[in-house]
């Protein structure tokens, strides 16, 4: 049994990554910041489970880090704790840096004071790299970032990097194209389309608002990528690893996916600003479609939702990775989206 500490582990990326550490027998030590909410409710099927524990503590606070790593005396460490919307760096740089790229420092300089044995993970981001021509992405790709996000991410990854070849320290950056699940938070493109959809069917919205529906993006399941992540950091071949499924799709087709599958057919009208989708055909399914009328606009563009920079397309090639672990993603892009869809309608 080896020792787990993750740092943001009451995200969508730590639960699914407790769960999976519980069931190969490890014991799980989930870090979650102190607030005035009980904010584990990711967590609450594993909660009581005996070798889980669940403490306080703040990437942005030096001391705290130091005091973990210290006393829990981990075999790994998985630094999953970040501002991770990319809409909202713009917004809140400073606290972006602080969390995205010095927490992981002060997570690498307590490794290096107290036992250089520990084995490291940095979730990285295929945000690095900008998206803007039409290239698949590999490990050899130039980055380019394109949000304070990405930037903070890009001095987190090149830090990892470092203290791997400065200090010989088992560092793993893992760079996970985008990756969802019912657990992804609400704010998100994805969780908005199918909580809008919910909504919709229930009566309760007549339309979602959303931005650029042309963005690509390569889409896996959070619980296939967090496997990935345990199967990299017990490689014993410390490095920097692209895990991807190298599909790409749009927004737009993950909201057409999305309706599809409660029966809605959509068709798109207007351009730019001005697009909208409407219902253009119903067909019976297991889902109650009857607040949705025909002609219903179902999705409008609201400029609020563009990024000043945007970032095209990311698609990415895992060959690297999947040839030294064997990993490979087990759910599709379609059972990925009706998984989510099922989810919220019944929420």
């Amino acid at each position: 049994m080896s020792k787990y500490l993750i740092f943001g582990a009451t995200g969508q990326d730590g639960s699914y990554l407790a769960e999976l550490l519980l069931s190969h027998r490890h014991e799980v030590f989930c870090i979650k910041r102190r607030s005035s909410s009980i904010n584990t409710m990711r967590l609450d099927g594993i909660i009581n489970h005996p070798s889980i524990k669940i403490l306080h503590g703040d990437v942005t606070d030096t001391a705290s880090v130091m005091q973990l790593i210290s006393q829990i005396k981990p075999d790994f460490v998985l630094n999953l704790a970040a501002q991770s919307h990319v809409g909202v760096s713009f917004n809140e740089p400073e606290y972006t840096a602080q969390v995205d790229a010095i927490g992981t420092l002060r997570i690498l300089e307590s490794i290096r004071l107290f036992n250089r044995n520990i084995v490291f993970y940095q979730a990285s981001t295929s945000e690095l790299f900008g998206g803007l021509d039409d290239k698949i992405l590999d490990e050899n790709s130039s980055f380019n970032p394109r949000s304070p996000y990405a930037a903070a991410k890009l001095y987190a990854y090149q830090l990892t990097k470092m203290y791997r070849e400065a200090y010989s320290l088992q560092t793993f950056n893992g760079i996970l194209f985008n990756h969802e699940s019912p657990r992804r938070g609400e704010n998100f493109v994805t969780r908005k389309i199918t909580m809008g959809l919910s909504n919709i069917l229930k009566g309760k919205f007549k339309s979602i608002k959303l931005g650029n529906l042309d963005a690509l993006r390569d889409w896996g399941h959070a619980k296939d990528y967090c496997e990935a992540m345990y199967q990299m950091v017990n490689l014993n071949k410390p490095g920097d690893y692209i895990v991807a499924t190298g599909e790409c799709y749009s927004v737009r087709d993950f909201l057409n996916t999305a309706f599809q599958e409660v029966g809605i057919k959509l068709k798109f009208v207007g351009s730019g600003v001005l697009e909208q989708a409407i219902v253009m055909e119903k067909s019976k399914t297991d889902y109650n479609t009857e607040n949705v009328a025909i002609n219903q606009v179902v999705v409008e563009i609201d400029p609020i939702f563009f990024r000043p920079l945007d970032v095209p397309k990311l698609q990415g090639n895992s060959q690297k990775f999947r040839e030294l672990s064997g990993w490979s993603p087990k759910i599709t892009f379609r059972e990925l989206v009706a998984e989510m869809v099922k989810y919220d309608v019944a929420f």
